[in-house]
């Protein structure tokens, strides 16, 4: 995903900012990988052929620019001549910068696209499979409230946790998903997809822990794979991480930071160990003992929001002929109560098939449950199933025989779900269905990213790093101590584009620069993902997704936007007698 990047129209139309700012921003490396100084006599014609961007433009700023910087260092080649020609860049940097700002501005992200990772046509698309849960039915914020307040009050009442931990409450902005808790050194935080510790997201309580003591403990910031989570994210075979994918895991991580502030607090002793067990138990409990279920159930406008958008897709999905099935964990009274109320009572017609409490990710591997029919009272039979009836309820079975009883198999196949690991991983990986992931936080981050102050800091942000990149080849003092300031500047600027997302711990999807570890599993597991299921009404059935053909690093960019360090063949020394000749000799 890259909410900057701008339409072939206005790039075409805006070239000259953006070929101004290639200059500015460009590499000092020619393809021998070499400083400017070093390598310039290395032809450049190869990489004019790679679609490099040039033009007229481009060549009257570069020549302007390199005669001041000549005729300043042949004036003087002290110090303070280096330090000002440095400035010099940096502000001229800083005004290309500003300049495009309103370009991209205008450019901004629909919250409603639909984004794809892998090439998928829906024209091959026959059958359409959903999960329930935060796919067909959203939640509002209460129902994080219900859940973190009746599992506090479980690990007091049967627990037996202190009554002071009845003073804490949700707090709805603390936590975002895809973090990992270290459950032996109760430290909530956000790992990416190099598995390196974001420091500045480690929490320990509701308190940060300063990078030094994260550096400490962990002896560097790296997580070894041996202490990661395993394939569904849980922390089992002696590994000590958990990673927390599910929408219904943020009271979860919240309850865990509250009780470890009150015990750090207070100064008592606790193991850790037993803490996390005891909190994801009482979690458990809200749903295996229906309390959730049925607090939902009593008052079901006050929980489920979007009713309206989830109908229009499946009507809409059902006039044109294709085939629907649900694969939920939730039990049938939830999931008729909920579905009721979002499309109507006729809701079952909609579906070919219909599975609750299937027991995912359970029900993609274990061949060995059968399905059971369940009437409408929830009485379960004890017949054979010979075929998946419509307008029947099954529970529990198993993918394969789900298979074989239905024949849906391979990339005919559409299966959204809001769980990377337990809704999408195993149907890609082993059974060959397309996939889409929910991820209502998608709309608010896109949101944040069209804001006026995010494109201007981001937009700076990037070209501050090109500079730093660029510059730091200049080893004297002087020039370090000015490149020191613009590392300053940027760590300050890295921090504040974090805390615009949340507080604590920033994006869903990136660490400073990094894709996540969520991003990273996001984009191994889904084909295409999306805010909600009501972006499919954005599309016809003809429609074909595309991924955005984002350069690797050692690719020629078509764009500047797309342009990495060291891209460019452009001098970024001063002073030079052959740059100038060269910047003649190309007018």
């Amino acid at each position: 995903m890259a909410p900057l990047s701008l339409s072939l129209s206005s790039l075409l139309k805006n070239k000259v900012c953006l070929q101004r700012l290639s200059i500015y921003c460009s590499g000092i490396h020619t393809k021998s990988g070499l400083p400017w100084d070093i390598g310039h006599r290395v032809s450049c014609t190869g990489f004019r052929e790679r679609n490099c961007i040039t033009s007229a433009f481009m060549k009257d700023a570069h020549h302007g620019f390199n005669n001041y910087a000549a005729t300043m260092c042949t004036n003087s080649s002290d110090g303070q001549e280096m330090t000002n020609w440095l400035w010099s860049v940096y502000n001229e940097t800083k005004k290309q910068t500003e300049a495009l700002i309103p370009v991209i501005s205008r450019n901004s992200v629909n919250p409603d696209t639909i984004f794809a990772n892998n090439e998928m046509s829906l024209q091959d698309i026959e059958i359409y499979g959903f999960d329930y849960d935060y796919t067909l039915a959203f939640y509002s914020s209460n129902l994080h409230t219900l859940i973190f307040n009746i599992a506090r009050d479980i690990l007091i009442n049967e627990h037996r946790y202190p009554e002071g931990l009845r003073e804490y409450e949700y707090i709805p902005d603390f936590a975002i998903r895809g973090l990992h808790y270290d459950v032996q050194k109760a430290l909530l935080m956000k790992i990416d997809a190099f598995h390196y510790i974001q420091l500045g997201t480690v929490y320990r309580g509701l308190h940060s822990v300063p990078d030094q003591e994260v550096i400490a403990m962990y002896e560097g910031s790296h997580v070894p794979l041996e202490n990661m989570s395993d394939f569904y994210g849980k922390s089992s075979h002696g590994t000590t991480m958990k990673q927390y994918m599910d929408i219904f895991s943020l009271p979860e991580m919240t309850l865990l930071c509250c009780v470890n502030d009150f015990f750090m607090k207070h100064n008592i002793d606790y193991e850790p160990v037993h803490l996390y067990k005891d909190v994801k138990r009482a979690i458990g409990d809200v749903h295996v003992r229906g309390i959730m279920y049925r607090a939902v159930a009593a008052d079901i406008e006050k929980y489920i929001c979007y009713g309206e958008q989830s109908q229009a897709v499946l009507k809409k999905l059902s006039e044109h002929g294709k085939k629907m099935f649900l694969i939920t964990n939730s039990p049938l009274d939830f999931v008729d109560r909920g579905m009721n109320y979002i499309v109507g009572k006729d809701w079952r017609d909609l579906f070919d098939v219909i599975i609750v409490q299937a027991d995912k990710p359970g029900f993609f591997n274990d061949r060995r449950k059968p399905f059971r029919r369940v009437t409408d009272k929830g009485v379960l039979l004890w017949d054979r199933i010979h075929r998946l009836e419509k307008g029947q309820i099954y529970k529990q079975g198993n993918l394969y025989e789900f298979l074989r009883l239905t024949g849906w198999r391979g990339s005919k196949v559409l299966y959204f779900g809001d769980h990377i690991y337990s809704d999408l991983a195993d149907l890609t990986l082993k059974h060959g269905w397309r996939t889409g992931a929910i991820i209502p936080e998608l709309r608010k981050e896109i949101k944040i990213m069209n804001r006026e102050q995010y494109v201007h800091m981001m937009t700076w942000l990037q070209s501050l790093t090109g500079l730093i990149e660029h510059m730091q080849v200049h080893r004297d003092p002087d020039s370090q101590a000015v490149v020191q300031e613009w590392i300053k500047e940027r760590e300050s600027m890295r921090s504040q584009t974090k805390d615009i997302f949340n507080a604590q711990f920033g994006s869903l999807f990136r660490t400073y620069h990094n894709p996540t570890y969520f991003s990273r599993r996001l984009s191994r597991f889904a084909d295409i993902y999306m805010a909600s299921i009501s972006c499919l009404l954005k599309y016809d059935f003809q429609h074909t997704f595309f991924p955005r053909r984002t350069p690797l690093q050692h690719e020629a960019p078509f764009w500047p936007e797309q342009t990495s360090a060291g891209a460019m063949n452009i001098p970024f020394q001063p002073g030079s007698q052959e740059n100038r000749g060269r910047g003649s000799q190309e007018e």
